[in-house]
Formats: C-alpha cells, structure tokens, sequence
C-alpha cells in the first residue's frame, strides 16, 4: 500500500493514516511526499520516498493554498510574510 501526500509538515497525517493502514495489515506500507519541511518533526516521520525537501517556510501552489488563494499557481513558491494577514 502506498499512501501518497503534498507536504510533510508535522508529521501528524502520515503518521495517523500509516497506523490505520498497518491494522489492514496490507503486504507492506510505504509513505511518498512532494514536499518535506526541514523540521525535527518531520524529519522523525518514516517516508519511503520525498520529492523535494525544503526550508520550514510556508509554501503555496500546486494544489497549496493560504486562505484559499494561490492553489492554481502552476508552480510551488514560497508565500512572502506581507501577503499573510494577521
């Protein structure tokens, strides 16, 4: 079973569907990711196959969105501090 993801953040989706998926008790279960942030968390979450690893910035695109806004961008890009509203 292969269970496929945008980013690995925290860690906390991988690690909640791997253990659903695992009670199944399928052949074997492997993680993929487009994106993985450089944070202890993260990095601590097992992942078979990453894409891309980056900085611990917020990122939007492809599918990524801040407030709904920025998903359709054709390309992953790091949001800058002055189009996030507190």
């Amino acid at each position: 079973m292969l269970i496929v993801d945008d980013i690995l953040d925290t860690g906390g989706t991988l690690r909640l569907l791997r253990a659903a998926m695992e009670r199944q008790e399928p052949a074997s279960v492997r993680t993929c990711v487009l994106l993985r942030k450089m944070r202890p968390e993260a990095l601590a979450t097992p992942c078979e196959f990453v894409g891309f690893d980056i900085p611990d910035v917020f990122v939007v695109g492809c599918g990524l969105d801040y407030d709904d806004l920025y998903r359709n961008m054709p390309f992953v890009g790091v949001l800058d501090q002055h189009a996030v509203t507190p």
